[in-house]
């Protein structure tokens, strides 16, 4: 019977991609409702699992069904250096993480493959950086160069249209920027340097002024060559020097020193009343927590009011949708549709790379559709869709 049908799998490679997975033995065996002693047996090349078991497997370590009937263990890429600084978790991540991480990677290859089909170039146009250099010149620097002054940086009607302002920028630049859903205790972000296009990738599950900070954290990375996976968080102090480099960077991007010095004084009486809060936020697109941190650095609130302000924001602020149609759909009683949810993790500049593939024909449309994850009904919305 197919059922009993067993398959010779090494057993190095059985394990490998059940450890490359972040898999425990004993998730395997709750997965496959089979005893820990019969996985272990499979690892120690004692048993053959069954072909229905591989390909569970299959679906639960989101690998193709043949990587179990590889001759030995592929070498992959190392997972990025890990800034997290979670106690007890160095380089232990969730399988989700994993995942996206593979995924990502995996984006960046055909990305730049596909972009030498057509003569695009993926080397990153910026210029290196050093931890010696001023965080906060050169965030000023690239607020020049993405030309973001504050009357634009306040005409934005929503965050999510700030945020798709600077990933087109930095599409621009050559960085591709993703977008994935991650446990947020987890990761909420990570950079890839090791290849081109560089690639940067935020968590969804964050609030979109969250994703912001992570976005330019993260491109502080790209600046400084690092392949990181992190949790950006302005308000932890007792970071590595280069995460603090990357959130100063990434905080005065946001809200130059000049600006948060000026605005605050206008509005020094009622600076940390909830109205003024949401007045700042509104205007400039950016969190609470990050406001009361510049407050408290640049000595109009103290230590002590920084603390107790803060307990009004707790818990966080619930999650947004992915993306603001995505209210609309919901009202309708459905799901993300799938042409935006595209777009929103892959960005219009791959999906534009991709599309030029098929149009030259140096790939099919079949692989067009599994390169952006989309069924054929909705290949024309996205196109339609993407600004590039």
């Amino acid at each position: 019977m197919p059922r009993s049908l067993k398959v010779e799998v090494n057993p190095e490679v059985f394990k490998w991609l059940r450890t490359s997975s972040g898999w425990s033995i004993e998730d395997v065996a709750k997965r496959l409702k089979i005893s820990v002693e019969i996985v272990e047996a499979i690892e120690k090349g004692e048993r053959q699992p069954t072909l229905i078991q591989l390909k569970e497997l299959s679906k639960a370590y989101k690998r193709p069904l043949a990587s179990f009937l590889l001759s030995k263990p592929i070498k992959e890429p190392p997972m990025p250096k890990d800034y997290r600084m979670l106690p007890d978790k160095k380089d232990i991540f969730d399988k989700k993480t994993i995942y996206n991480i593979r995924k990502a990677r995996s984006l960046q290859n055909i990305g730049s493959e596909l972009s030498g089909n057509i003569k695009y170039s993926t080397k990153p146009e910026i210029a290196n950086a050093s931890i010696n250099n001023n965080p906060e010149e050169l965030a000023s620097k690239y607020r020049e160069i993405f030309q973001l002054t504050e009357e634009k940086q306040k005409k934005f009607k929503t965050s999510y249209e700030f945020f798709h302002y600077l990933r087109d920028r930095f599409e621009d630049l050559n960085i591709l920027v993703f977008q994935f859903s991650m446990p947020v205790e987890d990761a909420r972000g990570f950079a890839l340097t090791d290849k081109t296009p560089n690639v940067i990738v935020i968590n969804t599950k964050d609030s979109i002024e969250t994703r912001l900070f992570s976005l330019m954290h993260e491109f502080g990375h790209i600046l400084l060559g690092e392949t990181v996976i992190d949790i950006p968080n302005i308000q932890i102090e007792s970071q590595s020097k280069i995460e603090q480099w990357c959130n100063t960077f990434s905080s005065r991007f946001l809200l130059p020193e000049k600006l948060a010095v000026r605005i605050f004084e206008t509005e020094e009486r009622s600076l940390t009343d909830t109205v003024t809060l949401n007045s700042f936020k509104y205007r400039y697109k950016i969190s609470k927590a990050m406001l009361l941190y510049n407050m408290l650095k640049l000595d109009f609130i103290t230590q002590d009011q920084y603390e107790e302000i803060l307990k009004r924001y707790k818990p966080p602020e619930p999650e947004p949708s992915e993306e603001e149609d995505e209210k609309e759909t919901k009202k309708r009683g459905g799901g993300i549709p799938q042409d935006i949810r595209c777009l929103s993790e892959v960005g219009n500049k791959f999906v534009s790379i991709v599309a030029n593939n098929y149009d030259r024909n140096y790939i099919t449309y079949t692989d067009a559709l599994n390169y952006l994850s989309i069924k054929s009904k909705n290949f024309d919305k996205v196109l339609a869709k993407a600004s590039k």
